[in-house]
């Protein structure tokens, strides 16, 4: 038995001038990392501007399955109230980072090296997405890594207590790769070293220092960077003011330079 369903033409019709005031998202990427690294400080940390989408929001909730105190204002502030690195608790229950894939892959970063046994899901999409770039390195701290085929979430992260320095050379130039190993150097004893063919994107890099790590990076003669930090650190609680995303700024902005009289 077949069903068809009926066509129905699209109309649009011209718009007046828009005018008003709009408040732009802030940015996801340090989002996350706001929440993570105020979970692996000590003292508490306050976070404004955090984008307070789904993505987000699964990180904030696996920093309290591992032990944090993340709290939100009324007025729209986040506290963070980390345990310090080397902390971490083991989570009750699976934790699930439903469609954050830049989530999942630093999350695995950060309990690689902390000797409890952590299970990550996520939602459909997530669990198409092969999870070996960020497995094969962090496995060669001595964390052990169980997936579906191809490396595919659901993920368990059996973490290690002797966990061993690394250099790594990215195959390409990933942010998420970069960050997942620095987050396992932080309470890895001795220096990890990433080392990228060209620079990527360096917001984890500014963050620790914010937080108080000491993060060394040179440019290399190829134009690509060489990232290091010893372990373990002692992340200090810092507050955070979360930028706002110009990417998502583009779409009023259009919006309004098409209208006359916007």
């Amino acid at each position: 038995m077949s069903s068809s369903q009926t066509k129905r033409p699209l109309s649009s019709a011209k718009a007046g001038p828009l005018s008003g005031d709009i408040r732009v998202p802030g940015d996801k990427s340090i989002s996350h990392r706001s929440l993570m690294f105020g979970g692996l400080a000590i003292g508490t940390t306050k976070v404004t501007g955090l984008l307070e989408g789904e993505d987000v929001l699964a990180t904030a909730d696996a920093m309290r399955k591992l032990g944090a105190k993340v709290i939100r204002d009324e007025d729209g502030t986040w506290h963070v109230t980390g345990v310090g690195v080397g902390a971490l608790r083991e989570p009750d229950s699976v934790i699930d980072m439903g469609n954050a894939g830049t989530g999942i892959r630093l999350m695995a970063g950060i309990v690689a090296t902390h000797p409890i046994t952590t299970f990550f899901t996520g939602d459909a999409s997530l669990c198409k997405r092969p999870m070996g770039r960020v497995a094969d390195p962090l496995s060669e701290f001595g964390a052990q890594f169980i997936t579906r085929d191809r490396g595919r979430p659901p993920m368990a992260v059996i973490g290690t207590d002797e966990a061993k320095p690394v250099t790594y050379t990215l195959p390409m130039a990933s942010a998420q790769v970069k960050s997942a190993v620095m987050l396992a150097g932080l309470n890895t004893t001795g220096t990890t070293t990433v080392i990228e063919p060209k620079p990527s994107r360096d917001h984890t890099e500014r963050m620790l220092r914010h937080f108080g790590v000491d993060v060394d990076v040179k440019v290399n003669d190829d134009g690509g960077r060489t990232v290091s930090l010893t372990g373990p650190v002692e992340m200090k609680a810092a507050d955070i003011v979360v930028p706002t995303d110009p990417s998502s700024a583009a779409f009023p902005m259009v919006a309004a330079l098409i209208n006359p009289d916007s």
